[in-house]
């Protein structure tokens, strides 16, 4: 049995994010889809005295309506020195601040790539690093690309080997459960209900932000919030 997901990269995903690739045996950034905009792709959600704040990467998306995720280039490098000091500002009296900064600060201030996708690459693999989560991550295109929203996905999957492929919820809407059976391969819904609170400081528990925000706070413990990384 080999368990695969297919999902779209995103700049310093929520704890769910994490989660997903640590319940699978292959994880595949599937950034051959379209950028789109005020998504996900290129920005995230902290936690400040003042409520949730946006931190963005700015991306070249100027007369490029139908620019891939791998082909979106990052505007400028301003932005990562701005991004880092937000972090410090919110999170500098966290419990283990000093110790996800050792590993995060260069990641940030150190030249950034070039392309969103390389970016949330870098990102994803450190975040994965810390918590000890050993899923292959590979590109979607390192694979073939076939035609159609479903068919594509089941190919990618069974090209890697996989017998089980596992979605988010919001693919229901659109993902042909046919398509994968006629494979052989099985669909199953990934939930992301039921997370612990942590202690997490300024006003109501918010679920939804960066994952960040739980390294900041919970450190090595971060797994016990988690229901997948162990």
């Amino acid at each position: 049995m080999k368990k695969v997901a297919i999902v779209q990269s995103n700049y310093i995903p929520w704890k769910g994010y994490f989660d997903m690739i640590a319940a699978v045996d292959e994880f595949i950034l599937y950034d051959d889809m379209q950028y789109t905009r005020r998504d996900w792709r290129n920005r995230n959600q902290i936690k400040t005295p003042h409520g949730v704040q946006w931190l963005t990467v700015p991306v070249q998306v100027k007369g490029k309506y139908h620019q891939k995720i791998r082909e979106t280039e990052i505007e400028g490098t301003e932005w990562a020195n701005l991004h880092w000091k937000s972090l410090v500002q919110n999170y500098r009296r966290a419990p283990h601040f000093e110790e996800i900064a050792v590993w995060l600060e260069p990641l940030y201030l150190n030249e950034p790539p070039n392309y969103l996708s390389q970016l949330n690459r870098r990102f994803i693999e450190a975040i994965c690093n810390y918590l000890s989560i050993q899923t292959v991550i590979s590109n979607s295109w390192d694979y073939t690309l076939v035609d159609g929203k479903t068919e594509r996905l089941a190919a990618l999957c069974a090209q890697a080997g996989g017998t089980e492929y596992v979605s988010g919820p919001a693919a229901k809407d659109y993902v042909d459960e046919e398509v994968f059976k006629e494979r052989g391969i099985e669909l199953t819904w990934f939930d992301y209900s039921g997370y612990t609170e942590y202690q997490q400081p300024w006003g109501e528990f918010t679920h939804g932000v960066t994952v960040l925000d739980l390294l900041f706070n919970c450190g090595k413990k971060s797994p016990s919030y988690m229901r997948y990384v162990r």
